[in-house]
């Protein structure tokens, strides 16, 4: 895509990637794809804020330099050091070696320890202020949102505020790239909310701590570092990052979340009863099988839902492997204060609930019951199942 202005002198120009698969090495983005978005302030003097992955250098390249010369570029601002966000700085570096590097001090060691780059990096403090002419950038340290050198930096006669990974998501641009432009905003909150829970849900209080900082600034623009800027409606993004964040204390929404995995399908039958039970109490929920989905996609729904089923059979004494991982990173983001159920089948011997008991137990899950049943699910066990997909669907529309 081609540079975009988005105030007079601001420029979005960021780059698609469609070509990754997995975001960190670990998140599926082989349909979605990202954006990695990079601005540049042209004055008086020229900023460049945030860059881009070292396998779209090429492209990044040409994009700023069919807005300015390289060696006019006056300041490079590093935001976050994620290599994502930094990639490819030796190389504009070197392009630019007139160039300021301004980042916080964490981020400065961080310069360094990446990018082997000790000289010409000025460190910035809160709420410090730099004159690019008739326009300034002021800059507000957010740490671990996600990484301890995180900070935001705000234009402050265009009134955009430059994010970083707050206020971000997965999906690359698909030809819009501000709000008011987009006919699918769904699909953008729906991966902003993947985003959020696989990469800044743990660090949840200091995003609210973010947002309580920046709640003074007069915000006309969000300009994150992935997906979407926000110049229509640039609350409406903010909102959704804080009631995500509250979710970690509150537990969620009056719905349910129900995990399963199955070996010979007595598990699956009993899924089937239970989601039974809890659609007659009325309650929402949603069905995964961990054998068929990323995690990725199912910690979403852990995250946003109070209620939590987990259906497992007892595999050589413990839990069914594939849950495993899931619970580990459900513990990991900090996926705590539900109501949970188990059930599942065993053979000869139980063993899966008191491992899923054992791995919840940090979490403050309130345990509200749970149903293990030996080899075939019989239709008076279904009945059993139903009633307690019921019962817990009851639970949760009460609280």
């Amino acid at each position: 895509m081609p540079f975009v202005e988005i105030k007079p002198g601001i420029y979005w120009i960021g780059v698609n990637d469609h070509t990754t698969d997995l975001f960190e090495g670990l998140w599926p983005i082989d349909e979605e794809g990202v954006s990695y978005n990079s601005y540049l302030v042209k004055d008086q003097k020229i900023a460049i804020v945030d860059l881009a992955k070292s396998l779209k250098v090429d492209e990044f390249l040409s994009q700023v330099e069919e807005l300015v010369d390289f060696s006019h570029i006056d300041y490079i601002v590093l935001n976050h050091l994620e290599p994502d966000h930094s990639g490819v700085l030796n190389v504009l570096g070197k392009l630019s070696p007139q160039a300021t590097i301004l980042c916080s001090s964490l981020a400065r060691e961080m310069v360094s320890s990446f990018y082997g780059i000790r000289e010409r990096v000025k460190v910035v403090e809160e709420g410090e202020e730099i004159s690019l002419g008739e326009k300034s950038l002021k800059f507000f340290l957010t740490p671990m949102v996600h990484w301890p050198e995180t900070m935001m930096t705000y234009e402050v006669d265009s009134r955009i505020l430059f994010s970083c990974d707050a206020f971000g998501g997965y999906g690359a641009l698909r030809g819009a790239i501000f709000d008011d432009e987009c006919s699918d905003l769904d699909f953008y909150k729906k991966e902003s909310l993947r985003y959020y829970v696989n990469i800044v849900a743990k660090f949840s209080p200091m995003v609210l701590k973010a947002i309580d900082k920046l709640s003074s600034l007069s915000i006309d623009s969000v300009a994150p570092s992935h997906g979407l800027i926000w110049r229509e409606n640039p609350s409406l993004v903010i909102d959704w990052y804080r009631q995500w964040a509250e979710y970690a204390e509150s537990g969620g929404e009056k719905a349910i979340t129900l995990v399963y995995g199955s070996m010979y399908g007595h598990t699956e039958a009993m899924m089937d009863a239970v989601a039974r039970g809890v659609a007659e109490s009325g309650v929402r929920v949603e069905v995964f099988d961990v054998r068929r989905t990323n995690p990725s996609y199912i910690l979403p729904s852990l995250w946003v839902n109070k209620g939590i089923i987990v259906g497992a059979p007892t595999y050589e004494a413990g839990l069914f492997p594939l849950v495993v991982p899931l619970l580990d990173l459900a513990t990991r983001k900090g996926v705590k204060n539900k109501k949970a159920l188990f059930f599942g089948s065993y053979g000869w011997s139980g063993g899966g609930r008191r491992e899923w008991e054992k791995m919840v137990s940090p979490l403050n899950w309130e345990i509200v019951d749970s149903l293990e049943f030996k080899g075939r699910a019989y239709p008076e066990v279904l009945a059993q199942g139903r009633a307690l997909g019921r019962s817990f669907g009851k639970v949760i529309s009460e609280l």
